[in-house]
């Protein structure tokens, strides 16, 4: 389980392959300049409810992983996150879809 640290120490965990493709998506969001706001349920442990956290270009993101290798990353949940982050009620995770387009190792697929 890795964690999204964001800026005063506001945190979430979240499964390393999930938190691997958000990354994907809020770098290549911010890289163009797009600030998003970013949502995530609250376990029940901490409370429940949500937070969402307003990511610009001068925020401060900290990508924690429990393990060392990266995951095949699946083009089609990066583009249904990416649709998540442009839309008004900006990114959440969503359930990883089936893998239509062949999985890669390492970098962005070209059209996030």
């Amino acid at each position: 389980m890795g964690r999204l640290i964001y800026e005063n120490g506001v945190k979430t965990e979240i499964e390393d392959r999930a938190l691997t493709h958000l990354q994907l998506v809020m770098t290549a969001k911010l890289r163009r300049g797009e600030p998003f706001g970013f949502t995530w349920r609250e376990d029940q442990s901490v409370g429940g409810g949500r937070t969402t956290v307003w990511i610009h270009a001068g925020s401060s993101l900290v990508f924690k992983y429990s393990g060392s290798r990266q995951p095949a990353i699946n083009r089609d949940w990066i583009e249904a996150l990416a649709f998540t982050a442009s839309s008004p009620s900006g990114l959440y995770l969503v359930p990883e879809p089936q893998q239509t387009a062949p999985a890669e190792r390492v970098g962005v697929p070209a059209h996030v």
